[in-house]
């Protein structure tokens, strides 16, 4: 065994514990084997913990791997986790986004009797601005969930929060002006982009049905270039775009999807001020081109989509000047889903944002799944 393994001893060579030697970065440790009715050493619990929390592991595998039982190890690593996760500190920039925790189900009041329907969605909180990852989750994703976690750590975290990064979602945005007055809501541009994506292809099923009577096929040309439709311009190659323009021209004799396609295009470029400066000029200019164009347009879609655009404009001047997105809430998102994977799901709702957070949270405690052994 070399310098920098980890060492994993039973009291037998056949033992539950076994022998596992890991690459670990670190001087060499020995724990002690657990054996039935045995005291387990506090060296064994952080290891134990480290392969649940760090190395996202199920815990039925972490304990069939060191040999003790499910309830020892998950005790081993809420004794962890509850000594490692304290309150989050406070952040200058705050990203908020909802997350899927399972389907929703009824559940019985157990004061009232009544049975209700629980909303299966986690609202998560994330450091934009530092290494603190995932600050904490609370159940559901309605206005008042938001504002009762906010006001909860206090007006020193609360006071420190000057931007809040988040999807167009009016519930979020109703509670971060009640809880934290003084910061400036700014919104996600994928979420915009996302929305005149939507419209196009709104646009362009109503116009197949209008024309043909029937959902699109590979024969029609709208529907061949449907992915063309969704791509930015400046990806397409002068061939693909000139494919694009002239099947849709020749399938569509209204023009109404190309018209269509002209407002995402400038909602884009509108976006894009953002890595130019977001200088005001650039951004009044840009903005009147997209409106004009929705306007002279006279499609429903479109029109819808200039009125969402007008009732989130201030938020979305916002991120043209500072260039705040809700990316790492997005890959937060991913880290979330991939330990319930992992779990296989969870019962309890406490477990599970222990876990998440635990896992969300390596960067700042500075450990990595690398470091973790596990015997075999």
């Amino acid at each position: 065994m070399g310098q920098g393994d980890i060492a994993w001893s039973g009291t037998n060579a056949g033992g539950a514990a076994g022998r596992c030697c890991a690459r670990a970065g670190r001087s060499p440790r020995r724990f002690r084997s657990c054996l039935p009715r045995a005291r387990t050493t506090r060296r064994l619990r952080e290891a134990v913990a480290a392969a649940v929390g760090d190395a996202n592991r199920a815990v039925s595998e972490v304990a069939a791997s060191f040999g003790v039982t499910w309830p020892t190890a998950h005790a081993a690593f809420v004794e962890v986790a509850d000594c490692d996760l304290g309150a989050p500190a406070p952040t200058r920039i705050l990203g908020i986004d909802e997350t899927r925790r399972g389907k929703p189900r009824w559940e019985q009041d157990l004061d009232t009797g009544k049975w209700m329907l629980v909303d299966r969605w986690h609202s998560g909180f994330v450091d934009l601005d530092g290494s603190q990852g995932l600050l904490g989750q609370v159940l559901g994703r309605a206005s008042a969930d938001v504002t009762s976690w906010l006001q909860a750590q206090g007006a020193t975290f609360c006071e420190g929060v000057e931007f809040v990064a988040i999807d167009p979602c009016a519930a979020y945005r109703r509670a971060v002006t009640e809880a934290l007055p003084q910061a400036q809501v700014v919104v996600d541009h994928f979420h915009l982009v996302r929305l005149a994506n939507a419209a196009v292809t709104a646009v362009r099923q109503r116009v197949t049905w209008d024309n043909r009577g029937r959902r699109g096929r590979k024969v029609d040309g709208e529907w061949v270039n449907r992915r063309r439709l969704l791509t930015g311009r400046e990806r397409l190659t002068h061939k693909r775009f000139s494919t694009m323009w002239t099947g849709c021209r020749d399938a569509d004799p209204s023009g109404q999807i190309l018209t269509a396609w002209m407002p995402k295009e400038e909602l884009r470029t509108l976006l894009a001020t953002a890595r130019r400066g977001g200088h005001r000029h650039d951004i009044s200019r840009q903005l009147y081109r997209f409106y004009t164009w929705c306007a002279n347009a006279d499609i429903p879609e479109l029109t819808r989509l200039a009125q969402t655009i007008d009732d989130w404009w201030p938020e979305i001047e916002a991120f043209c000047r500072t260039r705040i997105t809700n990316a790492t809430t997005e890959g937060t998102n991913r880290l979330i889903k991939d330990v319930g994977r992992r779990a296989c799901g969870f019962r309890n709702p406490d477990n599970q944002r222990r876990r998440v957070r635990y896992f969300c949270t390596r960067q700042s405690r500075r450990s990595t799944a690398s470091h973790e052994a596990m015997p075999g």
